[in-house]
């Protein structure tokens, strides 16, 4: 999905374009916050230009993507389309996998309570958080 008649994209337009963010403006806010570095340089202007064959490496929560640049789109389409704005590297796909499980490995240990505290319960909540005033 070639734009027609550019040699590039505003950066905030093409990850919003690529599905890295669901709107405009969180994308914008990515760049302008310094979350995204295009050819291993801050950027810090949404206005950037992207071309075919730039790098980016993309903060977004917990997670990084390493990516390579392989077509242009100034509209936002199917999540297929997008796919093929982009190819991530093998190592960041295997790094932040192996992220995501360790973040699932240690949730795992926590069960939230299966119901509402009864009454007697309520009471040695309540004498408990006396401990923290201490």
């Amino acid at each position: 999905m070639q734009a027609k008649g550019a040699s590039g994209v505003r950066l905030d337009v093409w990850l919003w374009a690529a599905r890295f963010f669901k709107t405009r403006a969180l994308a914008k806010a990515a760049v302008e916050g310094g979350k995204i570095e295009l050819n291993a340089n801050s950027i810090s202007k949404p206005a950037k230009t992207v071309r075919v064959g730039d790098r980016l490496s993309i903060r977004r929560l917990d997670e990084r993507f390493e990516i390579e640049v392989l077509g242009l789109s100034e509209q936002r389409g199917p999540a297929t389309a997008a796919q093929a704005l982009f190819r991530e590297d093998d190592a960041s796909r295997a790094k932040r996998e192996a992220e995501r499980a360790g973040r699932a490995a240690t949730r795992a240990g926590y069960h939230p309570p299966e119901g509402r505290p009864d009454k007697r319960a309520r009471r040695l909540i309540r004498a408990l958080g006396d401990i923290d005033a201490l």
